[in-house]
């Protein structure tokens, strides 16, 4: 072997601890022994399909212990993995079946409906398999074939941007950089081997699937919820004794605004990992203050650099004012702070962030212009504003597209949401720029409140804490804010 593979910790895992609980779906349970078979198993059905090395097996389907059979089924034929986004529509679907040229696409029940249309869409989709009977009877009755094993640079998933400034990019990650960041990831919150870690941000975002990836290094139990429910993750985390969880911002915000946060018993939860969008200050506070055991560690970073850039470890948040940044570059990753001429800047000024390292993609799929333009200099261009201080801690600022110009001033859209956010009355906001006839661009913010609020109360909130420029001349109420599958806002669309 010259390199990591994802399909190594499992053969330790089956190897030293057969017989412990693998995985929790509904109320079945596999150990590590029974993941392994029909690993091997999965593998051999693939195969008899026509599955060979290098070609992309999809799957749609929500959270569950089908991702965990067709990851290191695919894997094992040497084949690579290809999560769909379950939230797009099925002409989304299709284009990214078609983008990569996957030929064998493994269905959930749940999406027959749509399955018509996606095969009309991308043709080129040669066998669809149906989760469910008549796919445990072939996995049953199959072999357990030799691994083609696949390692080190060999592509291990295709992973789709979110798509929400145009279309999207298939993002292709190797073993060796999934892997990379999974060792980084693992021992950032200092799990102990045997953790319990519960999935419900969805498996298609690379957050998730670092966060599976570090918990099988240790051994550790996954436990899956289909979706994100406020009361069904709080009863799981009581029920299976949930030690770890992924949780993007408005996850953890829905868990503290529920009204039976309190009567659930979460003690269990030692280390919740957070991500994908920028994290409200007020949010953390108040997270810290109801979950004082708890050790938080956010993860910085992007599809392109197989989850984070950088981590902020449970140490840093209990100083108020690190507890503010992003935290530092993780061992797979060197980052820096570049100006419009890719030259790196003084400590403490800003500009882009970039990064480069093991855990950084091989490029986009089919994308060679759009792949060169990213990684120009060998660095992964961001698209973040953001400084670095003198302790190497990284301070994201902004996206570059998010930041407003207005009458010649750059107003970064975080620094205005974190002033909102704590407002009372606020739950959530977005900042962004609409156009203005004197000043270019005019500081526009949407928010959606839990009490009664006017826009005159809003603006003086910011006008106390802000720059006049800063603030936002105008003000709109809506019911909810739109969100990627990934939870992130999505700016675009509210611009």
């Amino acid at each position: 072997m010259t390199g990591l593979s994802i399909t190594q910790p499992l053969h330790r895992a089956a190897r030293e601890t057969p017989d412990r609980i693998a995985t929790v779906d509904g109320g079945r349970q596999r150990s590590w022994r029974e993941i392994a078979s029909r690993s091997r198993r999965v593998a051999a059905v693939l195969t008899d399909l026509g599955v060979r090395p290098g070609d992309r097996v999809a799957l749609l389907a929500p959270n569950g212990d089908l991702f965990v059979d067709v990851l290191f089924g695919s894997l094992w034929t040497g084949a690579v993995a290809c999560p769909v986004n379950t939230r797009w529509t099925a002409g989304e679907i299709a284009y990214a079946l078609a983008d990569c040229g996957a030929n064998i696409l493994i269905v959930d029940p749940g999406f027959r409906s749509m399955l018509a249309d996606i095969r009309r869409e991308a043709p080129g989709v040669r066998e669809v398999v149906m989760a469910g009977p008549v796919f445990e009877q072939l996995i049953a009755a199959a072999g357990e074939p030799d691994e083609h094993l696949r390692h080190g640079d060999d592509l291990a998933m295709i992973l789709y941007t979110g798509g929400t400034t145009g279309r999207s990019k298939g993002v292709m990650l190797s073993h060796r950089a999934l892997m990379a960041y999974a060792l980084c990831l693992a021992g950032a919150g200092d799990a102990a081997p045997g953790a319990c870690m519960l999935h419900t941000a969805p498996l298609f975002h690379v957050g998730a699937i670092s966060g599976f990836l570090a918990c099988l290094l240790g051994g550790g139990r996954h436990v899956f919820v289909p979706a994100f429910e406020a009361e069904a993750v709080m009863a799981a985390i009581a029920g299976q004794g949930v030690t770890d969880i992924f949780l993007v911002p408005t996850m953890l915000q829905a868990l503290l605004d529920h009204p039976r946060f309190a009567e659930h018993d979460l003690t269990s939860v030692e280390r919740i990992y957070y991500g994908a969008a920028p994290m409200p200050p007020a949010l953390m506070d108040r997270a810290i203050a109801a979950m004082p055991r708890v050790g938080f560690v956010q993860g910085y970073g992007m599809t392109e650099t197989s989850g984070s850039i950088s981590l902020l470890k449970p140490a840093d948040h209990r100083d108020p004012a690190r507890r503010r940044s992003a935290g530092r570059a993780v061992m797979a990753i060197e980052a820096r702070i570049v100006d419009a001429d890719d030259n790196e800047v003084p400590v403490g000024e800003i500009g882009e962030i970039v990064a480069r390292g093991e855990a950084v993609m091989t490029g986009y799929w089919n994308r060679p212009e759009e792949s060169a333009e990213a990684l120009r200099g060998g660095w992964m261009h961001t698209g973040d504003v953001g400084r670095m201080d003198e302790h190497g801690y990284i301070h994201v600022v902004d996206r570059l597209k998010d930041m407003i110009i207005t009458g010649g001033e750059n107003v970064y859209s975080v620094e205005v949401e974190a002033v909102l956010s704590q407002h009372p009355a606020v739950a959530q906001c977005a900042v962004v720029g609409q156009p203005d006839p004197h000043w270019g661009e005019r500081v526009h913010a949407v928010v959606v409140a839990r009490s009664d609020a006017t826009a005159e109360e809003v603006i003086a909130h910011c006008r106390d804490r802000l720059a006049a420029y800063k603030c936002p001349r105008s003000v709109e109420f809506r019911r909810e804010l739109p969100l990627s599958a990934a939870g992130k806002i999505l700016k675009a669309a509210l611009r």
